[in-house]
């Protein structure tokens, strides 16, 4: 059976297109239908797409934290967000040339590497929403009760992403334990999850779910509170500086929903086909296979978009690029003046030197 080995909830689970595996031989607790999946995406375009958005997801980023740290004076709790979330897609994006590998070949980086790309990816998705989410807190509290002393504790805002980051890597502790590398029945060597004996497989979906649960549909249920305040605050004020802020914002979490949304509701609905709580024939098997290909695949493509919104939405981003390329003498004062325009002198803790 093509690609039905979805049961890891690191977001992989579209890396095996090209393989036809024997479900009985590898999740002994399920039933085996012979079902053929004829709906694979073409492995060659995923090779290139996970090419690209490592390199524009690299250099993207880090020209984010460059502007972000060199901004120390002027840098907000929101930048601080934002530096982090920044720094979790460069780690990602450093893992997708060992996948382009494996989507080119098989698994040849052992058992130890399996376990830390596979980590890393799902630790990059988990802090990115509860990074997202706590923007939204700190705008919340900054726009609608104007508690710019709250916001403006770098301090606690760093020792609250420490803990987002605390939180995301127990929330991938079932990867680094189950991630493991095995031969297919075609002799592939396969980076995959190994459920182990029969009988612990429902123990196993149950955490899947729980952790997709906490780790997003929790997160965004705090971020359509936020926002939705936020939202009625800006539009009974006239500050054009908090529009444009906002503005970058919300740009960044709708990204964030399209890229991920699709890819966790079908992670949900296979989990209930896997438990048997939903019904499922080879026909509905083959769509939810196909479907976590190509959702996640927009789940990879998202570590590359943040920079790119804050390049072409975001003045003060541009402003602050263009400056410290001015102090560099990379371009002249004149070419500064002529592009670089609008305000990027606020320390308000309603801003950012980033958006």
């Amino acid at each position: 059976m093509k690609n039905s080995l979805s049961l890891s909830g690191s977001g992989f689970d579209g890396l095996f297109d090209d393989y036809d595996y024997n479900i009985s031989t590898i999740f002994p607790s399920y039933d085996a239908n012979p079902c053929t999946n004829t709906q694979s995406i073409n492995k060659n375009f995923v090779i290139i797409v996970y090419v690209l958005v490592f390199f524009l997801s690299l250099v993207g980023n880090s020209l984010v934290v460059l502007v972000i740290c060199y901004n120390k004076i002027k840098r907000s709790s929101t930048d601080v967000y934002l530096l982090n979330l920044a720094i979790a897609d460069i780690l990602f994006a450093i893992t997708l040339p060992f996948w382009a590998i494996y989507k080119a070949h098989e698994w040849i980086f052992g058992t130890f590497m399996c376990k830390v790309i596979s980590a890393v990816q799902e630790v990059n998705f988990y802090s990115g929403i509860l990074l997202l989410a706590c923007i939204s807190i700190d705008r919340y509290l900054a726009i609608v009760h104007a508690m710019e002393t709250v916001t403006q504790k770098r301090h606690l805002v760093k020792f609250i992403c420490v803990g987002i980051w605390i939180f995301s890597i127990m929330l991938s502790v079932p990867v680094l334990l189950y991630r493991t590398v095995f031969d297919s029945p075609q002799k592939f060597k396969v980076c995959h999850e190994d459920l182990g004996p029969q009988g612990t497989d429902q123990l196993r979906i149950i955490l899947r779910v729980s952790r997709h649960i906490i780790g997003f549909f929790l997160p965004l249920l705090i971020m359509l509170f936020c926002y939705s305040f936020t939202i009625k605050t800006l539009c009974q004020t006239k500050s054009s500086q908090k529009h444009r802020a906002m503005k970058v914002i919300f740009a960044v979490v709708l990204v964030f929903l399209c890229c991920w949304l699709p890819y966790n509701i079908t992670v949900v609905v296979d989990s209930l086909m896997r438990s048997n709580i939903v019904n499922q024939t080879c026909e509905v098997r083959n769509q939810v296979d196909t479907a976590l290909s190509v959702t996640e695949i927009f789940g990879f493509i998202h570590s590359c978009i943040n920079p790119i919104l804050y390049a072409f939405i975001g003045q003060k981003f541009r402003n602050s690029f263009l400056r410290i390329l001015v102090t560099k003498g990379i371009v002249s004062k004149n070419f500064f003046s002529r592009y670089g325009r609008g305000s990027v002198a606020s320390t308000s803790g309603n801003t950012s030197t980033t958006l």
